[in-house]
């Protein structure tokens, strides 16, 4: 690639990326121009170099806005989960960083008992969704049952599932941790419904399906949901002790004990 930069080339480049909103190109440019140069690259070589570098800008800088807006906890990643505690599940968990799982619109089971990292892996897969262009939306079941519960009232709730199957994924925190009212477990099963073959699901629970049924209120409503969820579904069982009770001389918690739950 012959030839040096000049002032009015600069200039017209700074106007150039300003008019395309791509701030970004101008810098690139400039960084590049001199390696392109040296190295003997084509005009076209230098141009695909100049553009991957705004796309690559701009993947990131739409993801972050997709990170911040999904209302994770925290910021957790597959790079930070221990799997040394969960090792049967990796291979699992990372054919899911893929993203494959979304464009085919399936749903990600996360069951066992507390402590054992089922809201960090859903996190982390909720970013993985995130860079993969898709938005996302974390709350606990809870938290999904008090949001539809106001849209009902409302009289907006067909609007409000409508508006949420526009999100290539929706995590669903701590499914059985508290049991549901008959009108709360009849919405959330309208949110699996509306999602069904249509959108991706990420839920945690802390209970076997076998012990849905005490969560909603009915086997039938549990049931039926289940066959949704799992239909197309990658189930992972996680197991073990609690991360929180390492090194404090506790093996277990009395009501992972004394209930039926996922071990």
């Amino acid at each position: 690639m012959a030839g040096a930069k000049t002032p009015e080339a600069v200039k017209q480049i700074t106007y150039l990326a300003g008019a395309l909103k791509a701030p970004r190109i101008t810098e690139a440019a400039a960084r590049l121009a001199d390696q392109a140069r040296d190295a003997g690259w084509s005009f076209e070589d230098y141009l695909a170099a100049v553009l991957e570098r705004e796309v690559s800008a701009r993947n990131a800088s739409g993801a972050e806005l997709r990170i911040r807006a999904a209302g994770f906890p925290g910021r957790k990643t597959i790079e930070d989960f221990d799997w040394d505690a969960q090792p049967a599940v990796r291979s699992q968990v990372a054919a899911l960083t893929s993203g494959g799982f979304l464009t085919e619109a399936r749903n990600v089971v996360l069951l066992g008992p507390p402590g054992t990292g089922k809201t960090h892996m859903a996190t982390a897969l909720g970013i993985v969704a995130a860079r993969h262009k898709h938005r996302v939306l974390f709350a606990t079941a809870t938290e999904w049952v008090t949001r539809l519960t106001e849209a009902h009232r409302q009289s907006r709730l067909p609007q409000e599932l409508a508006r949420l199957r526009r999100y290539g994924l929706i995590i669903v925190d701590e499914v059985g941790y508290l049991p549901f009212e008959q009108d709360a477990a009849n919405l959330f099963f309208q949110l699996v419904s509306s999602r069904y073959e249509h959108a991706s699901l990420i839920l945690t629970s802390n209970l076997p399906f076998s012990g849905w049924g005490g969560v909603f209120g009915y086997q039938a409503v549990a049931a039926a949901m289940i066959d949704r969820i799992v239909h197309h579904a990658d189930v992972l069982t996680l197991k073990g002790a609690s991360y929180r009770l390492r090194g404090r001389g506790i093996d277990s918690l009395p009501s992972i004990k004394t209930q039926d739950r996922a071990d």
